[in-house]
């Protein structure tokens, strides 16, 4: 705001003062031939036409710094001072016209003295060009310190003013960064600005409806967690309590459900550890080789692919089966992967372990070509196949940024997933 006041007035200075400069200078010169011309007229009432005969001519005295002289028609110098030849404005003036102009660095007026319609004499006025030359420098210094003056003025109140509109925003800026931080109470005060107040009252409006929203989030995890942590728990000490019943014909059901639904009840840990629910207690996922991993997730995917006709190949190539990787999101990211692969892939998935020192790469390949743009593919809502709900992939990108890994797709033909995984050995 300061600079486009500066800007302002400087523009108007330069457009007003630039005019009023060359006003100053053309006033000062030709107020200065006025006066050149009335003391050469006072002088030129008062010649007696019998001065050529040697009649004395009384000629007024002129003021400070001017020279006031009379010449005879053969620019001889009769009277006053002057020099002692006319120069051109005398000779011109001889031709009974007033003229004036500079010569020898003075101002010179030249007024012709007539008898009987006859010119005989020329009365010459001259003063110091210098003299108004300072006059003119002394009217530009004065005008120069009003522009200063006026600029000066109006940078404090340029100042002034970018204060008072500063302060709101600088206040709107800093409960902004309060609710950056995670501060949803922080509240944008009134100022005394109708435009601003506006913006604060939106941005406050606006936070009340974020926080509205967030507890709403808050309370239906909340409220998952307990709606559907304590059936799957009830449903697994039934399974449990089964099993201790001596009945061989049921007990590889039994054995199947019951793993389905620690699978289960750890998927709905992860999705509530991912939403990060206040209040809701969620372990640190337990850490797990890879190699265990790797064979756990063939188990239970395995039968899946077997029953499609495909095949499930897992391997560690370089890694060491003793580094460890957290069971929990790893395992729901591997599911998701494979899932995809099964619905949306084909022929054989190759799941593979390569170690990257401080990290593990996890490929996830299968013989399809994916044909989504891979900024759209991550996407939540979107999916590639027409079927499904499009929250697999983004789940597992969000589980992975979780863990400090990155999901992405590494290859789109053949299709392959990797999700980097940092690491620790036992």
């Amino acid at each position: 705001m300061v600079r486009v006041a500066v800007t302002a007035i400087l523009v108007a200075l330069i457009l007003l003062a630039l005019p009023l400069a060359v006003a100053i200078r053309s006033s000062l010169y030709a107020d200065q031939r006025d006066t050149l011309e009335r003391a050469a007229l006072a002088g030129a009432v008062r010649v007696n036409p019998d001065y050529a005969s040697g009649d004395p001519v009384e000629l007024p005295a002129p003021v400070a710094g001017m020279r006031l002289g009379l010449y005879d028609p053969g620019l001889r110098l009769k009277a006053g001072a002057g020099p002692r030849t006319g120069d051109d404005e005398v000779r011109r003036s001889l031709r009974a016209v007033v003229t004036s102009g500079e010569s020898g660095g003075q101002l010179v007026v030249a007024v012709p003295v007539s008898h009987d319609e006859r010119v005989i004499g020329v009365v010459r006025a001259s003063s110091e060009v210098a003299a108004v030359r300072n006059r003119v420098l002394m009217g530009w210094a004065a005008l120069l310190g009003a522009a200063l003056l006026a600029l000066t003025v109006a940078v404090l109140v340029a100042r002034r003013q970018a204060r008072a509109l500063a302060a709101p925003l600088e206040d709107l800026s800093r409960h902004c960064r309060a609710v950056t931080d995670g501060e949803l109470t922080a509240r944008a005060g009134p100022s005394t600005i109708a435009e601003i107040d506006q913006v604060a009252r939106t941005h406050n409006d606006m936070l009340h409806s974020l926080s509205e929203l967030l507890r709403h989030e808050r309370d239906f995890t909340a409220n998952a967690s307990h709606q559907l942590r304590t059936p799957l728990t009830g449903l697994q000490l039934t399974l449990e309590a089964g099993l201790g019943k001596d009945d061989s014909r049921m007990r590889a059901s039994l054995e199947e459900a019951l793993a389905a639904t620690r699978r289960l009840h750890g998927t709905v840990e992860e999705v509530l550890r991912l939403a990060g629910a206040h209040g809701v207690p969620h372990p640190a996922a337990p850490d797990r080789p890879v190699a265990r991993l790797l064979e756990e997730t063939e188990e239970r995917w395995h039968g899946f692919f077997a029953q499609d006709g495909r095949r499930l190949e897992c391997a560690t190539l370089d890694a060491p089966a003793d580094v460890l990787v957290p069971a929990g999101p790893v395992t729901e990211i591997l599911g998701v992967l494979l899932d995809n692969a099964r619905a949306h892939g084909r022929g054989t998935v190759r799941v593979t372990v390569r170690d990257l020192d401080d990290a593990l790469a996890l490929d996830v390949t299968d013989e399809g070509t994916a044909a989504v743009e891979p900024a759209r593919m991550f996407t939540r809502g979107h999916t590639g196949g027409g079927t499904g709900t499009g929250i697999g992939l983004a789940l597992a990108r969000d589980l992975a940024v979780t863990l400090g890994g990155r999901l992405f797709l590494a290859s789109g033909d053949p299709t392959t997933f990797t999700l980097l995984v940092p690491v620790r050995q036992v």
